[in-house]
């Protein structure tokens, strides 16, 4: 399994992360476990969560259930050392945690309270924000994003006030370092900049959705990502399963997430599908599993930390397991540059 740091934190994890927002909805504790063993063994050190998961559905009856999977691990015996941990603080919009408020230096150590509290640990390795305070133009929101009603002087001071309370966090040892989600380049640099200026955790990571069927991030975000050491950690690098090729042709597989979400949170279009053919052409002129190429593609783009994935049986984890060492040589690289070409914005 191939290994990298968290942007300049010293912290070490495996190029693939298993992600959990399944847990506790599409599967039982017992398959979480499971999950998490079954990577641990094959080389992945690396689980994200999050403090409002599980989601298919999102619901406040389950919120937190995930963290209190992966916490049942560790009371059970699972060892804490072998596995670098991340969770996220949610923001505004999420009316049954905190009443949706922002996140705010008071919220912080609660929602830490909380997490560590589910989790069964004294420590998160990677604390995340989901989404910033003044909104994100991610999950389709790019079509109509308008930042001009952002108050930049108090956004700016938003930012210091939440390091000064990250930072807090850290001198107590109960978070190691921090980084964003749903975050664009300008939010980036304004984060490092902060930093510079008053001191707390320089953000080290961002999750953001990346894949071939979703390249958004390839212009300033890369950039931005390149030049202040931020490693990008990828979400729904198989596109919400689109890239396997199972929802081809109508088809909606029992218990799947189509099956729960129908619009794929705004990805099932017409031009997806036609989109999904090209890459699965690429996959097969070439002779290359289409979900191990899809997962190549995403983990060796050069500003990617680590490429987030979720399996709902072990039978699929086991199949992204085996295309850990696939590498795209130069003709599938051409193919998909031209395939990405035909199809810039499926969804």
């Amino acid at each position: 399994m191939q290994m990298t740091k968290l942007g300049r934190t010293g912290i070490e994890v495996s190029k693939f992360c298993l992600g959990s927002m399944t847990w506790g909805t599409q599967n039982t504790i017992a398959e979480g476990h499971a999950q998490i063993d079954c990577a641990l063994d094959a080389g992945i050190n690396f689980v994200d969560t999050a403090e409002m998961y599980p989601v298919n559905p999102l619901s406040a009856e389950t919120q937190g259930a995930t963290e209190s999977v992966i916490g049942d691990w560790f009371a059970a015996g699972g060892a804490r050392d072998r596995m670098v941990l991340a969770t996220k603080h949610s923001g505004n919009g999420i009316r049954w945690v905190r009443d949706g408020r922002d996140i705010t230096p008071d919220s912080i150590p609660e929602a830490i309270d909380g997490s560590l509290a589910r989790l069964k640990t004294d420590y998160i390795d990677l604390y995340q924000f989901h989404w910033p305070n003044r909104g994100s133009y991610m999950f389709r929101k790019n079509w109509t994003y308008d930042p001009t009603s952002q108050d930049r002087a108090a956004t700016l001071q938003d930012m210091e006030d939440c390091l000064g309370a990250l930072q807090r966090e850290v001198d107590r040892g109960r978070i190691r370092a921090f980084g964003m989600s749903n975050e664009g380049a300008w939010g980036l640099t304004q984060w490092v900049n902060a930093a510079e200026r008053v001191g707390g955790p320089r953000v080290a990571t961002v999750q953001n959705e990346y894949s071939l069927m979703f390249r958004l991030n390839d212009t300033d975000v890369a950039e931005t990502l390149h030049n202040e050491d931020i490693g990008m950690l990828s979400f729904s690098p198989l596109a919400t399963g689109l890239l396997t090729g199972k929802y081809q042709n109508g088809a909606v597989p029992e218990g799947s997430r189509l099956s729960l979400s129908p619009e794929l949170g705004g990805r099932k279009t017409p031009r997806a599908f036609a989109a999904v053919d090209a890459y699965l052409d690429v996959a097969k002129k070439h002779g290359i599993d289409p979900v191990h190429m899809a997962m190549a593609f995403v983990r060796d783009r050069p500003f990617i930390a680590s490429a987030i994935f979720g399996a709902t049986s072990i039978a699929q984890l086991e199949h992204i397991i085996a295309g850990a060492d696939v590498v795209l040589g130069d003709e599938v690289m051409a193919d998909i540059d031209t395939a990405h070409r035909a199809h810039p914005m499926p969804y």
